[in-house]
Parts: C-alpha cells; structure tokens; sequence
C-alpha cells in the first residue's frame, strides 16, 4: 500500500484552512474535469483530487490523517501504526462501499473503520452516534476497572481550522471485557436536534501489548521457558495469569519445544472462559563452568543422541 500526501495533491499547506482546501479542490476540479479537461491523466488526477478533498474537508477524516504524521514520502510503501488512532472520536456511518470502489486502498485502510459502531436508528430522530477505539491493560478483563478515559474529537474552529476537543470519562470497565467489544455510553454522542435525545458514543476495546501475552477474542497465549529435563522427564511448572494468581501446568514426559500445551477455561474471564495456549520453548543451561561442561560431555557421550538423525544427517 502507498502513501499518499493529500496536501500536496490540492497543494495546500498543512494548516490550511476550510475554506483553502475548498478553494484548491475546486480550481483543480475545473482544471482537470474529464469532461472539459484536455490535460493528461485528467480522469486519473481528478479521482487522486477528490479523494484528497474527501480526507481534507472533513475534520475527523483529516485529524485522522495528520496523526500519522509528516515524515512519510509520497508513493513509499506504508502501514498504519497498530491503534494509530486509538483515542479519536468519530461520528457517521463509516466507509461505504461506494467510497471504497471509488477511492484508493490507502483510503479503505485508515477510515475503513471509523463509525462502524454506529447503533441502528429507532423511527425517532436522535443524535449521531460515535465511536472511539480504547487501549486497556489484559489485566482490566479480569477485575474490571473504573478509568478516566480521554477522548479527542476533531472540530473547526471560528476560523475553519482543524483542532482537536479534548474529552474525558469517567467509564466502568466491565470484568470480562474481551477484544472488540463494545462498550455503550448512552447520550454521549451528539445533540439531538429539536430537543431530540442525543446519540450514544460506542468505546471499541483494544488492549495495550504485554509482555508476555498475546490475546485472541477471550483466549490468551504465551510462550513457557522450560529445562531439558523438564520437557524430557516431564513436569510441574507454575504459570502467572495477569491477574496475579498462578496455575500448576503438567509438561508431559518427552515434550519438545514448538509443542503447544492448552488449558481450558484459563485465559480471559466470560461466558464462557477463554483458553490459555503454552508454546513451549526448551531452555538450555549455559556451559559457563568445569562441571557444566563436564556434564554436558557426559551426555554427548553416553546418549548416542542425533537430532539430525531423522532428516538424514541434514
């Protein structure tokens, strides 16, 4: 996927104003219409035009869009940050299928996304919904939380400016929360019109990485370090969940490093529990003193052991 700069397909600096981009897209509209424009590619500039002018004239689409920053070059190869825009606050329907048929695949990939949450209307008209993404600790899905969360919504200032309304709130985190889900704060989303009760605001959890975790819907996985003789001989390890408690694993006897052990129920709390998933990694000793080495010459020669035996020497 390519980066594309869409200041410099309305060439308009970065803190132009609304009213400068409309101005832009529409001198370049003029210009490169296919139905009167007699420059080359008109068809083609004018598709990379109004996708530009689509980002650049809606706030939320443009606060996106300037979060990933200024250093990338047109035309380089390029992949959002993962949870780039964790903490904006979007509003709207999100992506159409018209919008991702008409616009390039770096335009699906950032704003794809946004709005999706959106609830379904009821017959009476009410405030938009919003939609913000949330970074939470794995150990919040096993205790729950209260946290202060802050949110950044885009708007225009009196001067047709982009800025940035901070937001914070004070939100309970259910215990079980799992990847994905969403969390409903009825009436934070916009205004109703006409005294019409206001939109909700949908909080799509994701969590922060861990150092020793990998989470997949409730279940959760993590690599588990053991000694030769452990995997050999087979086992009884401790593991530590997030939450702080400890487990007893069996390692069977003859378990080799790549296996995988699994322990039902034990990954993220819900209805039902997820599962904890082991790789298991052989760890060896280091050979750092005489005795180390004189055992580890003990087992080269009195265990005939080849593990290159079974690929034919390879």
């Amino acid at each position: 996927m390519q980066y594309k700069d869409y200041y410099e397909t309305l060439a308009v600096p970065r803190d132009a104003s609304a009213d400068q981009v409309k101005k832009a897209f529409r001198r370049l509209a003029r210009k490169y219409h296919p139905d009167v424009s007699k420059e080359p590619n008109a068809e083609l500039r004018m598709k990379e035009i109004n996708e530009a002018n689509a980002v650049l004239s809606d706030p939320e689409k443009r606060a996106a869009y300037d979060a990933l920053g200024r250093e990338h070059a047109p035309g380089e190869d390029f992949r959002p940050p993962p949870d780039w825009d964790a903490g904006f606050e979007f509003s709207g329907q999100g992506l159409s299928d018209a919008d991702a048929a008409e616009f390039s695949d770096f335009f699906a990939e950032l704003f794809g996304r946004m709005g999706h949450a959106r609830a379904q209307r009821g017959r009476r008209a009410r405030g938009e919904d919003h939609h913000a993404r949330i970074l939470l600790d794995i150990e919040d899905a096993w205790r729950g939380a209260r946290q202060q969360i802050s949110l950044r919504a885009p708007k225009l200032d009196a001067q047709g400016r982009l800025i940035l309304e901070p937001r914070t709130l004070d939100v309970q985190i259910p215990a079980g929360v799992r990847e994905g889900q969403l969390i409903r704060l009825s009436g934070q989303g916009s205004p109703g019109p006409d005294g019409a009760s206001p939109g909700d605001l949908f909080l799509e959890v994701h969590f922060r990485p861990h150092p020793r975790f990998s989470v997949h819907g409730r279940d959760l996985s993590m690599e588990l370090p053991v000694a030769p003789w452990e995997a050999a001989l087979g086992a009884v390890v401790p593991v530590q969940l997030p939450d702080g408690s400890s487990l007893k694993v069996r390692i069977p006897a003859g378990a080799q490093g790549g296996g995988q052990l699994v322990v039902r129920g034990k990954g993220i709390p819900g209805d039902p529990p997820g599962d904890l998933e082991l790789n298991l990694r052989v760890v060896l000793p280091p050979a750092d003193s005489a005795h180390a080495k004189e055992l580890y010459e003990t087992m080269a020669r009195d265990l005939k052991f080849d593990p290159r035996a079974a690929r034919g020497g390879a």
